[in-house]
């Protein structure tokens, strides 16, 4: 007979959408952390403490774009440079990519930008109040390719849910995608979540905004032959 006591609830592990990969860091980038933390990074309260106050966090009142798994930090990092009158809040598991974009918004001298190295869930459920900001970005996640790994896709129901409640009214969803079948995936979650209204004319995907800069990953797509799907959701009364 086992030791599992039937009466207890059995913690389960949740299912992640990333695998962490210890990259190694390269001196420069372990001294961004080292250096910068204090002025870009942020910490995920516990749970059952307040959200953050984000006004407090930036010192001011301004429209917030959230932006899950930046990468290197490379579109995260053009965006806040060209839109200072915005605030910037970008997350990633990943070490490297997030002592890349310490360094790079330092030597910037960027101000309108902090970080979360952090799942991106808990930092929606314990972080980021409600209806707090103006766009959340998701451009290339894992595609997860494998059908056995398609639970590990990002853009799912629940999440979506999650984004429409952190989304204040008008807010945006905007996702990126050179996977044909994740980007019919990402299509058929939003087109059906409640509170989203899809902003292309034939209710598919939109042309790539000037506004989302094309990464060194992109390029490098788009001369493979890659094709890249975008879609923008605006959140609307449910």
């Amino acid at each position: 007979m086992s030791g599992t006591n039937p009466t207890l609830p059995i913690e389960r592990r949740p299912v992640r959408s990333f695998v962490l990969r210890q990259g190694r860091l390269t001196p420069g980038q372990a001294r961004a952390l080292a250096q910068h933390a204090d002025r870009y990074l942020l910490a995920v309260p516990a749970a059952g403490e307040p959200a953050l106050d984000l006004d407090r966090v930036f010192g001011r009142s301004a429209p917030r774009v959230l932006e899950i798994g930046f990468g290197n930090g490379e579109a995260l990092l053009a965006t806040a440079s060209a839109e200072p009158e915005r605030d910037f809040i970008g997350i990633e598991v990943h070490g490297p990519g997030v002592g890349r974009l310490l360094k790079d918004a330092a030597d910037a001298g960027i101000s309108n930008l902090r970080v979360f190295q952090h799942d991106a869930v808990e930092v929606l459920q314990r972080a980021v109040p409600a209806a707090s900001l103006a766009e959340v970005r998701v451009f290339f996640p894992d595609p997860w390719p494998k059908k056995k790994h398609h639970k590990r896709r990002l853009i799912q129901p629940a999440l979506v849910q999650l984004l429409r409640s952190r989304l204040r009214p008008g807010g945006l969803i905007h996702l990126a995608t050179d996977w044909p079948a994740y980007a019919e995936h990402m299509l058929a979650v939003m087109s059906v979540a409640p509170g989203l209204g899809n902003l292309a004319v034939d209710d598919g995907f939109v042309p790539r905004p000037d506004s989302r800069p094309l990464t060194h990953f992109e390029q490098r797509g788009l001369k493979l032959g890659h094709p890249v799907f975008d879609l923008m959701f605006q959140a609307v009364p449910a």
